[in-house]
């Protein structure tokens, strides 16, 4: 009996404070959902105002995570608070648990700060094609600790924003043109006015290519079995690859039409027959051993003879 009093007892006491706190609770939750709805709303706005002011997709897209996440740390403190949660103890919960997941995430911090810097010095935006960390590809997205970049395969290459900005990165989009430098060789008994003539022909005749700066073909090494020429110009980037590859197979057409010689390394392979070598080398050691021997018999049957003679 003693313990059904105590059963009754304990459970109308927290039936009574459960019925107290229900207000608190339900306040709770309808500020938790209407918050919610309001900042997808408040998110959506912004996200609107950025696409027709014409922003760069990257400050658009970190703009708009660092409100909507902002946004929600402000509501679940409000929440928590609903529920009857001390202010002060709740910062200072909070206060330890940002120290702890600091040093525990580091890494993401550096990342995060590396986002802020690609925000604001803008060494690329999205669209442009970069190399950084041996990657190469055109920018897809930059969030606040990852950068994502689209191989010339058709690749995902995700790199973390910390990295990048501690590291060099080159730009090939930014100036709107490009430069290129293609090498090719040419024999040693090779006219080089005729082959330059040829290819600088070649690089006019293209209208992609820039005629200011003009088009060069130069001397650019005398190496062991050519003599390299490096043909120079300036293009637009959505024409420079077209150019740059058409430039390549037309030269060696060109040149060749022309009776200029393209060197390939050559190298000559010699055949020894070894067994031959050694079995000479053995019927000369035998023929030695053998004109040893018949020496020793010849000296051997001459002190017979004198000693037969003295006797």
């Amino acid at each position: 009996m003693k313990y059904l009093d105590n059963w009754e007892k304990y459970a109308t006491e927290y039936t009574d404070k459960f019925i107290d706190f229900l207000p608190s609770l339900l306040f709770a939750l309808f500020l938790l959902i209407f918050g919610l709805w309001v900042i997808n709303i408040f998110v959506k706005y912004i996200r609107k105002y950025f696409d027709k002011k014409d922003y760069d997709p990257t400050l658009e897209n970190f703009a708009v995570t660092l409100t909507n996440w902002t946004l929600k740390i402000i509501l679940f403190i409000l929440v928590i608070t609903k529920l009857g949660v001390e202010t002060t103890s709740l910062v200072a919960i909070i206060g330890a648990a940002g120290l702890a997941i600091g040093l525990a995430l580091q890494g993401s911090l550096s990342n995060f700060a590396g986002g802020v810097l690609i925000i604001v010095l803008k060494p690329f935006k999205v669209g442009d094609f970069i190399e950084a960390q041996g990657v190469s590809g055109t920018v897809k997205e930059t969030t606040l600790f990852y950068t994502k970049l689209t191989t010339f395969g058709n690749q995902l290459a995700v790199i973390p924003n910390g990295q990048l900005t501690n590291d060099n990165i080159i730009n090939y989009t930014v100036e709107g043109k490009r430069k290129d430098a293609i090498t090719i060789g040419i024999s040693y008994d090779s006219d080089i006015k005729l082959a330059k003539d040829i290819l600088i022909n070649l690089m006019a005749e293209q209208e992609q290519i820039f005629t200011d700066p003009a088009p060069q073909v130069v001397v650019t090494e005398l190496a062991d079995s050519a003599v390299n020429l490096s043909l120079r110009f300036w293009a637009l980037n959505e024409d420079f690859w077209n150019c740059h590859w058409y430039t390549i197979e037309e030269a060696k057409t060109r040149l060749e039409a022309a009776g200029v010689g393209i060197p390939f390394p050559q190298r000559d392979v010699h055949f020894y027959n070894h067994s031959e070598n050694i079995r000479e080398e053995n019927n000369k050691d035998n023929k030695e051993d053998n004109r040893k021997e018949n020496k020793e018999v010849e000296n051997s049957e001459d002190n017979e003879e004198g000693y037969k003679e003295n006797n």
